[in-house]
């Protein structure tokens, strides 16, 4: 059993920044393949950006690249989503994902919900304009 617990959101103004983390507990490797998720309201939740088990590459989703950024820090059993230029439309409740495997390269698949195993509850960040 691994337990995911995001912290950081909140409210923020258009163009301000924000940093999301995600604590990692339980039965867990530090180098299982880490992602987030955003679902805004009404919509469907969806894939933000992974990071490989031991930092070896990243993926970030078109409309997020150059503003977030995710990493992590294994030795503290922790992954990070760095939130800067803030927009309206990244209004969302942003999850914490991780697989169970220690994948060093992230793959086409690894943005579908169900490569997952691990779910946090989920952080809700407002972006005001």
């Amino acid at each position: 059993q691994v337990q995911l617990v995001e912290s950081g959101g909140g409210l923020v103004q258009a163009g301000g920044s924000l940093r999301l983390s995600c604590a990692a507990a339980g039965r867990t490797s530090s180098r299982y393949l880490k992602a987030w998720f955003r679902q805004p309201p009404g919509k469907e939740r969806e894939f933000v950006a992974a990071i490989s088990g031991n930092d070896e590459s990243t993926y970030h989703i078109p409309s997020v690249q150059g503003r977030f950024t995710i990493s992590r820090d294994n030795a503290k059993n922790m992954v990070y989503l760095q939130m800067n230029s803030l927009k309206p439309e990244d209004t969302a409740i942003y999850y914490c994902a991780a697989r169970a495997s220690e994948i060093s390269h992230i793959s086409t698949g690894d943005t579908r919900e169900s490569r997952y195993d691990y779910w946090g509850q989920g952080t809700q960040v407002t972006v005001s304009s």
